[in-house]
């Protein structure tokens, strides 16, 4: 990369809607106790009736452009991460343009499941190295409680909706302050194993599960997963690609000041923390509010930590993800 990229304008957005253990319990044979000590979750926003995904993009979006002091027609490329679009065409990343009154700009959806944040800026800090005068907005907003099937109460207390969003811009970018760093994408390394593929998925719908008009809505169109593989493939390989990240850049976790890693799993946060090495203190939670908001816990999370001055001007911040396809990566900022 010739051009250096930078992240600033963070934003967020969660539904008003709380949902607390406690409604999960009422109907199902576990209690509070059950879902805490397995997964960290008191609580998760839920999307409300009426409400899209591309809704909660444009409010994360806008407050991003906002803490930038910028416009939305200073936005050139958009790159919309999401497993959860409002439809399979149009993309979300169009109809998002059309919500920001944008026209004739590159506007384009990547998957890439609870790593799509990561890829997004893989790809923005590509397009920064073609024009470095270009000014990206990435935005990750899913409404995976759409997708949780309510009878599987292993997966449907695990997930929340929420968006996150940041501007991706060259060497011009605006004078850091604590209520609104930059950061300097130092690098980034992804991976991936289709193999596994079927640990995590939702599949009714598409073309190897085809259905017809009338048929009835099956399993298959809901989140599956195998918990525990998916446990193990998580820690190790989130762990393994924070260590190659930042052995590649002559680093070892004792320099990173602030660890945020998805939001999935306390158990998976604390055991990946654990093998790295970094202390508790220097790892953002809020999962415990949020559940797994899948692709937008990163940014929704970067967010909150400016938002409440725990991720200030002068840290070295490590990301990591893990998530269906299976994917997973991290990624080096220094703010």
């Amino acid at each position: 990369m010739t051009n250096p990229s930078h992240l600033c304008g963070f934003g967020s957005y969660v539904p008003e809607k709380i949902v607390p253990n406690a409604d999960f319990v009422a109907h199902t044979p576990i209690s509070d106790d059950w879902i805490v000590s397995r997964t960290g979750i008191e609580a998760r926003h839920l999307i409300a009736g009426g409400e899209t995904g591309t809704d909660m993009a444009l409010a994360a979006s806008l407050a991003a452009l906002r803490k930038a002091g910028r416009a939305p027609d200073d936005v050139t490329h958009i790159l919309y991460a999401t497993c959860t679009p409002d439809a399979a065409c149009p993309s979300a990343a169009c109809t998002l343009a059309a919500k920001l009154h944008l026209k004739g700009r590159m506007a384009l959806d990547l998957n890439a499941a609870c790593t799509g944040f990561l890829n997004g800026l893989e790809i923005a800090r590509a397009l920064i190295a073609l024009t470095p005068s270009a000014c990206i907005l990435l935005v990750a907003s899913e409404s995976l409680s759409h997708r949780c099937n309510r009878e599987d109460y292993a997966t449907a207390v695990l997930f929340g909706d929420g968006a996150g969003a940041v501007l991706v811009t060259g060497p011009q970018t605006p004078a850091a302050t604590p209520a609104s760093p930059s950061a300097r994408i130092v690098d980034i390394l992804l991976g991936t194993d289709g193999d596994k593929g079927g640990l995590l998925l939702i599949s009714g719908g598409f073309s190897a599960t085809p259905y017809a008009l009338g048929d009835t809505v099956g399993p298959e169109y809901f989140i599956r997963m195998d918990g525990g593989l998916v446990y193990k493939h998580a820690v190790r390989n989130m762990t393994s690609s924070c260590l190659e990240l930042l052995a590649r850049n002559g680093f070892a976790p004792k320099d990173v000041d602030l660890f945020i890693p998805h939001q999935a799993n306390l158990r998976i946060i604390e055991a990946v923390g654990v093998r790295l090495g970094i202390p508790a203190e220097k790892c953002f939670i809020n999962v415990q509010k949020y559940g797994n908001t899948s692709a937008a816990s990163i940014p929704l999370a970067m967010d909150e930590a400016v938002r409440n001055g725990i991720l200030v001007p002068g840290m070295r911040v490590l990301l990591t993800s893990f998530g269906g396809g299976l994917t997973w990566g991290a990624s080096l900022l220094q703010f």
